[in-house]
Parts: structure tokens; C-alpha cells; sequence
């Protein structure tokens, strides 16, 4: 038992940081070019800050789920793990938009999407089980600044 636990673990490690991998894919290949030509924000932090900060996000987001998926298999679970399903991909969807398809004001909409997304994710997950739901503030306090730097972009840049 305690492998097939240890397995699941690494499984919900393992796909947030995918995703936030695949994510990258449209980043790294923006950052140098497009973004560079951007009028940038004051309070834009230096690009080395993303990596260390969206990594730590994505394994909060890997135990958050971990600790949902060990509460047990119910329908109340299975819901609150497709809502953080759809916050995870809605997450891939603004990197593709921001940075893939360089459209500011698809990442500023798809955003806001994003924190209602996990807003919802945090009260559905924190009914089930307090620290999974506590786990995921950071992500919402970083999607927060992320929104208001997304908003400035869009200020600046239109």
C-alpha cells in the first residue's frame, strides 16, 4: 500500500510540472524575442525569478492534490479534482495565448479565468481537507500579481 501511495504522490508532483514544462515551450521561446520588446511594467520582477517561483507553485499544487486523492474516492473528490484539472489547463492555455500566440489580451482574460478557477479550487479543496486548500494560496497570491502585471502589460502595450 504504501508504494502504490508513494506512486500516486510523484503522479501528482509530476503533473503539475508538466504542465508548467509545457507551458515553458511557449515562454522560452518568447522571452528573448517578443517579450523583450514589450513596454514592461514597474513592477515587473527579472525573468529568473519565474522558474524557482512557478516550480515551488507547481509541487504545492502536486501535495494539494495528493491530499484530495488521500481523502478517498467519492464524488465530492472526483469534482473538486476535475475543477483542478481545468485550472490546470486553463494555466497552459494563458501561456500559449501570452506568450505563444503574443496576445496580451487573451492572457489578461484567460487569467482572470484562471483566478476564479483556483479561488474555486481553494474553497472546494479546503471543505475537503484544510491544508489542501491552505496549500494553494501561494498559487492564488502569485496568479493575483501575475494578473495585475498581465493588466499593465495590456495598459502599456495597446
Amino acid at each position: 500500500m504504501f508504494k502504490l501511495k508513494s506512486l500516486i504522490f510523484i503522479a501528482c508532483i509530476l503533473l503539475p510540472l508538466t504542465i508548467g514544462f509545457l507551458g515553458s515551450y511557449f515562454t522560452i521561446a518568447s522571452v528573448e524575442t517578443w517579450y523583450k520588446t514589450l513596454e514592461q511594467p514597474f513592477l515587473s520582477p527579472p525573468n529568473w525569478v519565474f522558474g524557482p517561483v512557478w516550480t515551488t507553485l507547481y509541487i504545492l499544487m502536486g501535495i494539494s492534490s495528493f491530499l484530495i486523492i488521500k481523502s478517498g474516492i467519492n464524488k465530492k473528490n472526483k469534482n473538486a479534482l476535475q475543477l483542478y484539472s481545468l485550472q490546470i489547463l486553463v494555466n497552459l492555455l494563458w501561456s500559449l495565448v501570452f506568450f505563444g500566440m503574443h496576445s496580451i489580451l487573451g492572457g489578461f482574460l484567460i487569467i482572470v479565468i484562471l483566478w476564479v478557477l483556483i479561488f474555486l479550487t481553494i474553497r472546494v479543496f479546503y471543505k475537503i481537507n484544510k491544508n489542501a486548500g491552505i496549500l494553494l494560496i501561494p498559487y492564488l497570491i502569485w496568479v493575483s500579481f501575475a494578473t495585475l502585471l498581465n493588466f499593465f502589460f495590456l495598459i502599456l502595450n495597446s
